[in-house]
């Protein structure tokens, strides 16, 4: 194990996650498909902000979450970039900021982790949470 790098990840909730992804083996140097998610208890105001990233050249998509006790509606941004610190900061402060335009609550980022093993041989295929 390696000792952290607090300018690379830096002790923060983003450098946690950042820092884990790492230590589970995820390239960092590779583009990743981040999400960004904004909540909204208004579906008038949702959809005025997905009119305003599709604007924007975005990609997005909306759903209502009726999971929630109350009825939620969730945009959630696609954002293919390298999981890097700085711009995951800058990203963040530019959806809380439009969230805030149209009453919403920023919600999050995310990503699926990329693990590559190269002891995988042609004919196995990686390990998947179907067992």
């Amino acid at each position: 194990m390696t000792d952290r790098d607090y300018q690379q990840f830096p002790d923060d909730d983003n450098g946690d996650v950042l820092w884990q992804m790492h230590q589970d083996g995820d390239d960092l140097t590779e583009a990743h498909e981040i999400e960004y998610s904004i909540a909204f208890t208004s579906q008038e105001q949702a959809e005025k902000c997905a009119l305003f990233l599709l604007h924007e050249e975005q990609k997005i998509s909306l759903f209502v979450d009726e999971e929630s006790d109350l009825k939620e509606w969730i945009i959630t941004i696609y954002m293919y970039m390298e999981p890097e610190y700085s711009d995951i900061v800058d990203l963040e402060e530019w959806v809380t900021k439009i969230a805030e335009q149209y009453q919403g609550v920023y919600d999050g980022w995310g990503c699926m982790a990329y693990v590559y093993d190269d002891e995988i041989e042609d004919d196995e295929s990686p390990a998947s949470l179907n067992s």
